[in-house]
């Protein structure tokens, strides 16, 4: 594989000036709060639209504003500090969530190289040969933030919902990381620039005898790990329908329950960023990155200059809109539900899925694109198939006149299935002596 003349590689970080990099910092952080602002009234927006509402549309034009008066408003409430609280702990957790979102940002590829002031740069933070295993870990320390929180709230609900957040980190960590172990087989690399570079040559299929060209995504090359690694991404964000963490029908508001203020903001930022922050990880490593999609790509200058940087945010919109309508269309699941779909349908796929790229590894010719799509493809559609095929309903349970009107002939009586204790014989005794009286009375026996 060779990188095209605008890719980026390890050689080419650590060579710009303090100037570039605090800007390439500053731009990095602007980006994860300006989507975050914009990400809540995206959200806001597409919810009332699809629940045939307008949504804001008030403050600011088309109501762009209104984020920005909401958190205004949560800065300037009471900030309310619970009296069993632990100050330090209670005060941190919510700016653990916030920094380990922000800091995944620093790895993830915007567009190529590019010049800034007659400086040839990369439009990326900084790259390492392991800037994936970053980006896992501040996931996984993120969680840290939603933990820490509920236990120092001093609070039963918090402490729940930390606690659900602790196995939901545990339970779909490893579901993401073995997706991600595909696109390390498959790439060669775990530097995000390099495997944005892995995807940036088109491949070349014949179909009926017709030679066509498709994009080197991994989505398509490694379809399965694609669909693991999003479903394993929604859980990892606590998103709907995995926002078990912070589920406001039995435990009011979760982990966030006793804050307020600030404080409650910050936790709020925290989620939204580390969407936008996952989804910028997704299209890094199976949508092409800064890549251009077809048929941009006609154009030649798609994937040189500013350009790619367009196309990069197109992709990371389009993901958030997914986000926002799963969580427009799907209902919360219940916990053991979630717990047996990581640990029950997802890992074990998965791990069938990494047993057959590995056999495709060990055969001559492994990673030619035309025969991992042949086996990735129809994997894919098949777990798809799996996932949302629809289930058959359980027969209804018989009800009480037909087990006792259905029984096989010859077996032996059932007893007394209504809960209704035969009268004893002392009652028996009592009502045979009352019953001239009651026959005299006109009234039934059963009456008395």
């Amino acid at each position: 594989m060779t990188f095209l003349a605008q890719d980026p590689t390890l050689a080419d970080f650590g060579r710009d000036p303090w100037w570039l990099i605090l800007g390439k910092i500053v731009f990095a952080f602007a980006f994860g709060l300006l989507a975050t602002l914009l990400g809540v009234w995206f959200e806001r927006r597409v919810v009332g639209r699809m629940a045939v509402r307008p949504g804001p549309n008030q403050v600011g034009p088309f109501g762009l504003l209104q984020t920005l008066a909401d958190g205004l408003k949560m800065a300037f409430k009471e900030d309310i500090l619970p009296k069993a609280a632990d100050k330090v702990v209670y005060f941190f957790a919510p700016v653990i969530s916030v920094v380990c979102a922000v800091t995944a940002l620093s790895v993830i590829p915007f567009g190529p190289m590019v010049s800034i002031f007659g400086h040839w740069t990369p439009l990326q933070v900084t790259d390492v040969p392991v800037a994936v295993l970053v980006v896992l870990a501040c996931s996984s320390l993120a969680v840290y933030g939603v933990v820490l929180g509920g236990w120092a709230s001093g609070s039963t609900y918090p402490l729940l919902g930390g606690l659900r957040s602790t196995a939901q980190m545990i339970s779909y960590e490893v579901a993401m990381g073995l997706s991600i172990v595909a696109v390390f087989m498959t790439a060669g690399t775990m530097s995000t620039s390099g495997i944005v570079a892995e995807q940036g040559d088109a491949t070349r299929l014949t179909v009926f005898g017709t030679e066509i060209s498709a994009p080197g995504w991994y989505a398509i090359l490694l379809l399965p790990s694609f669909i693991i690694f999003f479903i394993a991404t929604v859980g990892e964000t606590n998103r709907a329908p995995f926002d078990l963490p912070e589920a406001e029908s039995e435990l009011v508001a979760g982990f966030m329950t006793e804050y307020s203020s600030l404080k409650f903001a910050l936790f709020m930022l925290s989620e939204y960023v580390a969407m936008v922050t996952m989804s910028a990880v997704t299209v890094t490593l199976f949508l092409g990155g800064w890549h251009a999609p077809w048929p941009i790509t006609i154009w030649e200058g798609a994937n040189s200059g500013w350009w790619p940087m367009l196309w990069f945010f197109g992709k990371v919109v389009g993901l958030v809109f997914v986000f926002v309508w799963l969580r427009g269309t799907l209902p919360r699941l219940r916990y053991d539900q979630f717990m047996r779909f990581g640990w029950k349908v997802l890992l074990p796929i998965n791990l069938v899925w990494i047993l057959v790229l590995a056999g495709l590894r060990s055969i001559e010719d492994w990673d030619s694109r035309s025969k991992l799509i042949a086996v990735g493809i129809p994997a894919g559609l098949l777990l798809l198939a799996t996932l949302f095929w629809p289930t058959r309903k359980p027969a209804p349970k018989p009800t009480l006149a037909e087990q006792v009107n259905n029984r096989p002939p010859g077996s032996f009586p059932l007893p007394p299935l209504d809960l209704q204790v035969p009268p004893s014989p002392r009652t028996r005794r009592v009502v045979a002596e009352r019953e001239p009286a009651n026959i005299a009375a006109g009234t039934d026996s059963r009456e008395v």
